[in-house]
């Protein structure tokens, strides 16, 4: 799903929704996915108690093609994607775009976890779920080493993301 110059935007479809937070971790467990205590709280969250399946479009964007060069918070990127046509995904995106992306690029470096978002991260733009700052933010997917990850990750409402941060949203 990664956009290179020149080449036309491509959407991914994705079905979500329609399985149990046991079903999603036995799942992700399966397929060798690692998650981290982050992604655990937010998959104990009631947005993951069951719900029908709905089909949706992601799009890949990061903060600069937004228009965003020198950066924002998670509320300005969110607010200006909607203004560029986006929309935010449902909070329990996450893991279902996780089963779905089985070639994400492996990542830069093998840094999990150093007080900025990690390069080579894809994150999911998703409402927050809490506005507690020692909660979640939302999920972030990622391939270290040739692991796959499913990410939580947090931030306060003054934490700049990168021109280069990516996230995936829903076209408008």
């Amino acid at each position: 799903m990664r956009r290179r110059e020149g080449d036309e935007t491509r959407v991914l479809r994705l079905n979500v929704g329609g399985s149990t937070r046991t079903e999603l971790r036995t799942e992700l467990g399966s397929r060798g996915v690692l998650l981290n205590t982050y992604a655990d709280m937010l998959l104990d969250h009631t947005v993951f108690d069951p719900r029908a399946q709905e089909e949706i479009n992601i799009i890949e964007r990061n903060v600069g093609e937004l228009g965003l060069r020198t950066g924002a918070t998670l509320l300005e990127v969110f607010a200006v994607a909607r203004e560029r046509g986006f929309a935010l995904c449902p909070p329990d995106t996450g893991p279902y775009l996780r089963l779905a992306m089985a070639s994400q690029a492996i990542a830069p470096d093998s840094v999990l976890s150093a007080g900025r978002s990690p390069a080579g991260a894809l994150k999911v733009a998703s409402a927050p779920l809490s506005d507690d700052v020692a909660f979640p933010k939302g999920f972030y997917l990622r391939v270290v080493e040739g692991q796959q990850w499913l990410r939580g990750f947090r931030c306060d409402h003054e934490y700049l993301f990168s021109p280069e941060d990516r996230f995936a949203f829903q076209p408008l």
